[in-house]
């Protein structure tokens, strides 16, 4: 088996602050270099080391924060923490998890599109020459990734999203969008956890919760998972504000 530094020889490793570690898998977003940083975020949280309190994956960097006290009690080889933990990251055995992110199913995200949920349908589908149901359609028609999460707890930025209903941001940002409601910015589609300031084109929004301190996880996603938005009616965002 070989190790992560053999795995990913392209890989970079550089100190972010006294208590932070960055791996650096490239410079682009991508796909494959999404992979690379799940996979090294999972091999990472199933072999803690001393003085580990967590990792943040982005889009194409895994950020691992530390206690450097605990960390340079540690028995990890190495001089001091930096050096500690890069040898350790690096000599950790990579194994294949290809089969388990293949089988992975999505999470179902229901949307009601248009009218006070969704007050920039209309403009969006003006923009690209299409009809509301146009958009609604190549909207909930793709797969989406989560690259990373981000902006606020719990926001997911969707990489996946079908390059016709690329959008720019609105010229003059929202001093309040609504938690749940789902925007285009670019080449990307993302949910709003909670209400904050924002400058995305929104054209639905989601009755789940997706950021909720009282659950185990409380980001409904996390990087690496896979999204699919379905269109629901008025009466069922309804419903399911009341399960």
């Amino acid at each position: 088996m070989q190790t992560l530094r053999e795995y990913y020889p392209h890989l970079a490793v550089y100190p972010l602050s006294e208590n932070t570690i960055t791996l650096q898998f490239g410079t682009s977003i991508s796909a494959d270099i999404l992979s690379q940083v799940t996979k090294v975020n999972q091999l990472i949280q199933e072999k803690p080391f001393l003085g580990f309190i967590t990792t943040v994956p982005a889009y194409s960097t895994l950020t691992v924060y530390y206690d450097p006290l605990q960390l340079f009690k540690s028995k990890l080889d190495g001089l001091h923490g930096f050096q500690k933990l890069s040898n350790y990251l690096l000599s950790l055995p990579v194994p294949d998890y290809q089969s388990a992110e293949t089988n992975k199913p999505p999470v179902i995200i229901p949307i009601y599109y248009g009218g006070d949920h969704g007050p920039d349908l209309d403009e969006v589908a003006t923009m690209h020459n299409m009809s509301d149901d146009a958009v609604i359609n190549l909207h909930s028609a793709a797969t989406y990734t989560v690259y990373m999460i981000g902006f606020v707890p719990g926001f997911a930025y969707l990489g996946g999203m079908d390059k016709a209903l690329a959008s720019p941001r609105k010229a003059t940002p929202r001093t309040a969008v609504p938690a749940g409601s789902v925007g285009i910015a670019g080449e990307q589609t993302g949910v709003y956890p909670l209400q904050t300031p924002g400058g995305w084109q929104i054209i639905g929004r989601t009755p789940l919760s997706m950021f909720d301190v009282t659950r185990n996880q409380p980001s409904l996603l996390k990087a690496g998972d896979l999204v699919k938005f379905e269109a629901i009616t008025e009466s069922e965002f309804k419903y399911y504000q009341t399960i």
